[in-house]
Formats: C-alpha cells, sequence, structure tokens
C-alpha cells in the first residue's frame, strides 16, 4: 500500500495532554491530523485547522511523523500492532509513561517494523504545552530528534537527552523522585510549624529560600559524586545524624509524623555503620544506588 503524506504530523490520543499538544502544533503551523477512538474529542481541533484521520491506519499513513500521548505503552501497542506495517520509513515519537525497560522495547518493536523511534516524557501540565514552561524530554537517534526538530519545538522546551531510547523515563522518574522529595519536606515542616499556629503561607518563603540554598549544593555534590571522593568541607554524616535525630525527636514530642525523618536517619546510620560518618552528605549515594536488604 503507497502511503501519504497530507500532514506534517500525526497526533494520536486527544486526551488532556494529547488535545493541548495537537493545539500547540496547529498554533505553531504545522499541518497536523488527529485520531482518537472517540471521534468527538477532535471536534474542536478541527475547527482550529486539524485534519480528522477516519482510523488509526489512516492516521499514520498522513505523515511522517507519528506522535503518540495514550495512557501508557500497553495501549499504545494495542493501538499500533493492527496497523505496525504501515510503521515503515516513519518516524514513532511516544509520550505516553512507562519505565525505561519500556521505552527500549518499545524502540526495538518500532525499528523491526522499520520504523526509527523516539522516546518522550513531559515534564508539564496540559495548560502549559506550546510554552517555554512545558519541559519535553526526547531520547533515541539525535539526527531523528534534529531532522525534526521544530515540531518538538513547538511543544514546548525540548531537551534531547541522548541515543539511549530509556534516558526519557529515567529522567522522568528522577524529576519525580525530587517533586515528591521537596514536596513532602515542606509538608513535614508544615505540619511541624502548624503546632505553634503558624500557617503553611507564612512558612512558605523562608522554605522556599532554604530549598534555592540546597540547589545551590547540587553542583558541588554531584562533582563528589562522579569522583567517588566525599571531603567532610562543610558537614559530616555524623553532623547531619545529630540534627536529623533532633528532628524526629521535635515531631514526635509534637505530635508529628516522623516517619520521613526517620528514613533519612535510617539511611545516615547505615552510612556510619559501614564506616562513612566522617564523610560528606553525598556519601549516601552508596546507600541509594543498592537496594536495601529487607526489600530484596
Amino acid at each position: 500500500m503507497t502511503s501519504r503524506t497530507d500532514s506534517d504530523v500525526t497526533l494520536i490520543g486527544l486526551g488532556l495532554m494529547g488535545t493541548a499538544l495537537a493545539g500547540a502544533l496547529l498554533g505553531a503551523g504545522h499541518r497536523t491530523t488527529v485520531w482518537n477512538r472517540t471521534a468527538a474529542k477532535a471536534e474542536e481541533l478541527v475547527t482550529q485547522g486539524a485534519l480528522l484521520a477516519d482510523s488509526v491506519g489512516s492516521a499514520v499513513n498522513a505523515s511522517p511523523v507519528v506522535v503518540t500521548c495514550v495512557s501508557d505503552y500497553a495501549s499504545l501497542q494495542q493501538v499500533l500492532t493492527p496497523v505496525a506495517d504501515r510503521l515503515g520509513g516513519r518516524v514513532l515519537v511516544n509520550l505516553a509513561s512507562g519505565d525505561s525497560e519500556q521505552a527500549r522495547e518499545m524502540a526495538r518493536w518500532t525499528e523491526d517494523r522499520g520504523a526509527t523511534y523516539l522516546d518522550g516524557a513531559i515534564m508539564a501540565v496540559p495548560p502549559t504545552i506550546g510554552t517555554a514552561a512545558a519541559v519535553i524530554l526526547l531520547s533515541g537517534p539525535e539526527t531523528t530528534f534534529t531532522m525534526h526538530q521544530s515540531i518538538f519545538d513547538a511543544l514546548g522546551t525540548t531537551a534531547y537527552l541522548g541515543e539511549d531510547h530509556g534516558l526519557s523515563a529515567l529522567y522522568d522518574v528522577a524529576g519525580l523522585s525530587m517533586m515528591w522529595g521537596v514536596l513532602n519536606a515542606w509538608l513535614q515542616g508544615v505540619a511541624l510549624l502548624s503546632t505553634a499556629g503558624v500557617d503553611a503561607a507564612s512558612y512558605t518563603p523562608f522554605a522556599a529560600q532554604l530549598a534555592q540554598e540546597t540547589v545551590g549544593w547540587l553542583a558541588g555534590y554531584a562533582d563528589q559524586v562522579d569522583r567517588g571522593t566525599y571531603p567532610s568541607d562543610d558537614a559530616t554524616l555524623n553532623t547531619h545524624a545529630g540534627g536529623m535525630t533532633h528532628l524526629i525527636e521535635e515531631s514526635e514530642r509534637l505530635g508529628v509524623n516522623a516517619e520521613l525523618p526517620r528514613l533519612f536517619k535510617a539511611l545516615v546510620d547505615r552510612a556510619i555503620a559501614a564506616g562513612q560518618g566522617g564523610r560528606s552528605y553525598p556519601v549516601l549515594i552508596e546507600q541509594f544506588a543498592q537496594p536495601h536488604a529487607t526489600s530484596r
């Protein structure tokens, strides 16, 4: 079957995020074909100039670049398997969530069918898509990324991470770890101060300032991790352990949940037991880089 190329890009999956992606592509002037199981979700996009495909096969045929935004990799396989023979010569860009091994497996599946694959992750909420605030992570062949970068740049601030298809998924979960770490630490502080009648709004400027100062340490700490040397230039783990004990005791005295600081202290205690008490905080990478015996 001869494939037609009627548009610059096809967007498959029109949930909140997929609809935002399609709108951004149209806004940037890209001829855009869309498809969704429920065709009614495309009505507003059609009024903006989108071309509505009557089937997923027609959607794939319509463009050299096919962007998918469905719920997960299993859904993606379900959608594409019946039309896998139409993927040859195209670029498949998957923006579904999943893990790094799923991304690498999807790359193998796609390449076996003669297509090129980029895996991506969206670090944004739908209203920010198409603005600089939306960060789009992409990994896979660099030449493919470069060739179609104008499409990706229409979606937000794109970051190419490397040839390994699994990197976007890994960066995604690493970013989520950072996000939840900050949010949970902030909530711990909110709970503590609430016992003295301090509201969250009053505490937050102080918390934000401290978070920004802590971020300033990361570059130096990253150098220590990459070199594998941990000089105690600022504070030792033993010093940190004392502060964590204080945080735990204060939380328990005030009736505030102490599970989070107890987790911090458990990691530090294991490092100290391994003879690392006189080294700097980043030496804890040795605890994070291996599973705890009780979780195996």
